[in-house]
């Protein structure tokens, strides 16, 4: 049984980057989000590295390999045992861009109001 659910967040325009990234993902790669995303469910914030890690701002990021890179996921926790995915991408340096942290940051206000 999990002990967590997990919900995309959803862009004003009805869009879900999140589930429209994923679905966009090769079948292997996939299933890899899939085995991590069960492991969140499971253990939530508790989930240690190299699966995910903190972020710092009430953000973290769920982390695995796919054929194109290091995938990265961020998400957030809500109340109820909620986790929200908020944005992924393919990270391409070793230090996460500025510009993708600031995305997800701005649609956890954005999620908030």
């Amino acid at each position: 049984m999990r002990k967590y659910a997990t919900y995309y967040c959803c862009l004003p325009s009805g869009r879900a980057p999140v589930r429209d990234f994923v679905d966009t993902l090769d079948i292997a790669t996939y299933r890899k989000f899939v085995f991590k995303k069960e492991l969140l469910e499971e253990f939530g914030a508790k989930l240690p590295l190299p699966h995910a890690k903190y972020m710092g701002n009430d953000l973290y990021e769920l982390r695995f390999k796919g054929t194109d890179g290091a995938i990265r996921v961020f998400y957030f926790f809500m109340e109820a045992r909620s986790i929200i995915f908020l944005h992924a991408f393919v990270k391409k340096s070793s230090k996460t861009p500025e510009k993708e942290l600031s995305v997800a940051l701005k649609r956890i206000k954005n999620y908030l109001k």
